[in-house]
């Protein structure tokens, strides 16, 4: 359970990490804070209290309370000009090896985007999937119903509802994951040799989907304040693509998180246009505010958003259970995506269903929110530390845990990937987020597990590294 003290205490904090509120500006007072927010003096004061343990705030005798200044401070990284053209994905091969090093355990985790195990609710979990078995029907041990077990969908539809996006339990079909559901959708919504829209930098892992699927890509250019819709317009006016998949909220690795008037733009283009988005929404329930964003799902007025998504980022990736949602444009697609979906584990179903029913995953939600803009805030507390000095932009994250980083420009990613992996560090090269080397100066760093020493000594041994290549190169 989140106290109100604990929500407007991450009110403050989200104001205080975008800049909202500036270093050395003054609080309203106590009692004034209490009187706007109609709330006691007493949960004014914890509120205060959490901020200022947390370093976010200080208190000045006989003057008030005051943000604490930020002394590492970063810009945004840039974004390459290119021309955007239908193309393969030409480096599968660093693909497949960078994907296969991401998840090996006795690696530094900076690589893949995952949560640590202590931010994941395991005796909530355990609870429920012992609860759903004793409460398990004969049907439940036999084949499940290849669109997902019923008593899931309308939990998923529950639980969505609770943040304002209305989705009918049979307009849902439950998949292995997020990318299990959108390689299905590909497959049966395009062909070989077809072009799919896609924002750039993106998710090397849907490069690598795209690629092996046979797809070719036309790049948008994208930035850390969102997509270029113009060109985005151009292309599904010109016909080049009737598929576009994109991320709309906290996008991995930029972070970005689109204004509703631009995720009801992108909806009103794909109906104007007849262009098809998928929308991978994967990192929407890791918002660092209480409100879970709505998809561009949220604005589709004629079926042509098919939502995606899952519960690996927000709960565990080891909990293989996603879904997408179909539109009516695409109902006649029902039977070829019923036959070629893949059956979930029921058992794992119907504990999801009894997690999401007993209130555990939303009270997850709740306190996982926090922590994460915390944890966040160390790892780019401590990049910016260690590498003072050394010319890096570094992300702003709105939600989400990646972290997207741009290198000096006689550093290469892909150096730095190889020496991180000798000494047991991993992390992911920006080469793999988009073509022609044009992120070959850019890597991406996890940000979901704890922040401990091993993290710091990590973070610390790439910059030292970085500052002995520029000492070397200037020599």
């Amino acid at each position: 359970m989140t106290f109100q003290y604990q929500r407007l205490a991450e009110q403050l904090a989200h104001k205080i990490y975008h800049h909202e509120l500036q270093p050395q500006q003054k609080l309203s007072s106590l009692r004034e804070f209490a009187r706007q927010q109609e709330i006691s003096l007493s949960t004014a004061q914890q509120c205060y209290e959490l901020l200022e343990a947390k370093g976010l705030i200080y208190v000045k005798a006989k003057s008030g309370y005051f943000v604490s200044s930020r002394q590492y401070q970063s810009p945004a990284p840039d974004s390459p000009q290119f021309e955007s053209m239908p193309r393969q994905v030409s480096n599968l091969d660093l693909q497949n090896q960078i994907q296969t090093a991401s998840i090996q355990s006795h690696l530094t985790p900076l690589g893949a985007i995952q949560l640590s195990p202590h931010l994941i609710p395991v005796d909530g979990l355990r609870r429920s999937l012992q609860r759903a078995l004793k409460h398990c029907q004969p049907e439940d041990f036999l084949y499940c119903n290849k669109q997902g077990h019923h008593v899931l969908r309308q939990a998923l539809a529950d639980h969505w509802r609770e943040d304002g996006i209305y989705i009918a339990a049979e307009d849902i079909f439950i998949t292995n994951g997020c990318l299990p559901a959108i390689s299905l959708l590909i497959q049966q919504m395009s062909k070989e040799g077809d072009s799919i829209l896609i924002p750039t930098p993106t998710f090397n892992g849907q490069l690598q989907m795209l690629a092996s699927l046979k797809r070719k890509i036309i790049e948008i250019p994208a930035d850390h304040q969102g997509i270029d819709l113009e060109r985005l317009e151009h292309f599904m006016q010109q016909g080049s693509a009737k598929l576009c998949l994109l991320t709309a909220n906290y996008q991995n690795p930029l972070g970005y998180c689109l204004s509703n008037q631009q995720k009801q733009r992108i909806a009103e283009l794909a109906q104007q246009y007849q262009c098809f988005i998928i929308e991978d929404d994967i990192y929407a329930e890791c918002s660092f505010q209480n409100e879970r964003p709505l998809p561009i799902r949220y604005w589709d007025q004629q079926g042509y958003v098919v939502w995606c998504a899952s519960v690996s980022k927000s709960l565990s990736s080891a909990y293989r259970v996603g879904w997408f949602c179909l539109g009516q444009q695409l109902e006649f697609l029902r039977p070829q995506l019923l036959a070629n979906n893949v059956g979930v584990n029921t058992p794992l179903q119907l504990g999801l269903a009894d997690f999401i029913y007993s209130r555990g995953y939303r009270e997850h939600l709740d306190q996982l929110r926090p922590k994460l803009m915390q944890q966040v805030e160390q790892y780019r507390a401590c990049i910016l530390e260690t590498f003072q000095g050394i010319p890096i932009a570094l992300s702003q994250s709105q939600g989400g845990y990646a972290l997207w980083m741009q290198l000096p420009d006689t550093i290469t990613g892909l150096d730095l990937y190889y020496l991180a992996q000798a000494k047991g560090i991993n992390i992911v090269p920006g080469e793999v987020f988009g073509e022609d080397q044009r992120y070959r100066h850019f890597i991406r760093l996890n940000a979901g597990h704890a922040f401990t020493q091993e993290i710091r000594q990590a973070i610390q041994q790439l910059a030292d590294w970085v500052k002995q290549s520029l000492d070397s190169s200037s020599a």
